[in-house]
């Protein structure tokens, strides 16, 4: 037996805190019975979150989106902004975010209820990579390339070593560059941070690519399945 907060962290569903919120909120049952703050249960037991089944008990189900712009990577929000989950309507069970992208950022994202594929995803002994294409304010010349692809201190710590390459550049009055980054870590802002770092404001920020799988002409804002063979292929980084 667990503690139920742990269970649902482990399932993958949201952080311990997270999910004392939701049992202190009444929206947790177990075996169909409202849950309370320090209730332990067992794996074998059916958790549900708003009445959908999340762990070993629940299907098990795996999308990408193309997130646009003006969503937040959360299953909820108090301040009543959009969230991904707004772009699956049509998906009713209890699915949630691998890893997140920001407000601002577009591009590939999963979403699964499977919690041990996220988290093995998300671990960092894994170093799963995420390939982003950055527009930046500048001109960002090669020396600048050489640190972001060595590692760039930022103010939580020394990033690892990153595959940087230059796409292309608008000289002229307001110029710019395209870059594409490749990084296996996953610190909040990383990309917008580590191009800052070096003198270079993001404009625009897209995910492309996330452990190898990429968006192959999904409209923005659109989502679909997995294939058994995606998800198998991502099942391999941890299995």
């Amino acid at each position: 037996m667990e503690r139920l907060q742990k269970l649902i962290s482990q399932a993958g569903a949201a952080s311990r805190r997270e999910a004392e919120r939701l049992i202190e909120a009444g929206r947790v049952t177990v075996n169909g019975k409202k849950a309370i703050l320090g209730q332990q249960a067992d794996i074998r037991d059916k958790i549900a979150i708003d009445g959908v089944l999340i762990g070993a008990k629940a299907k098990k189900l795996y999308f990408i989106l193309n997130k646009p712009k003006g969503y937040i990577c959360s299953v909820k929000d108090d301040r009543g902004r959009k969230t991904v989950l707004d772009l699956l309507p049509d998906v009713k069970d209890y699915i949630y975010p691998v890893g997140r992208l920001d407000y601002n950022t577009e591009g590939l994202l999963i979403l699964t209820n499977d919690g041990e594929l996220m988290n093995g995803l998300l671990h960092p002994g894994r170093e799963v990579f995420k390939t982003y294409v950055a527009k930046a304010k500048g001109i960002i010349n090669d020396e600048e390339l050489r640190m972001l692809a060595d590692g760039i201190m930022l103010e939580d710590g020394m990033t690892a070593p990153a595959d940087v390459r230059l796409i292309d550049a608008g000289r002229g009055k307001d110029s710019w560059s395209r870059v594409e980054l490749s990084i296996h870590e996953g610190r909040n802002r990383q990309v917008r941070r580590m191009l800052s770092a070096v003198g270079h404001e993001v404009i625009a920020l897209k995910r492309i690519s996330f452990a190898g799988l990429t968006l192959n002409n999904l409209p923005r804002g659109f989502y679909r399945k997995l294939t058994e063979r995606e998800v198998a292929y991502l099942k391999g980084f941890y299995k």
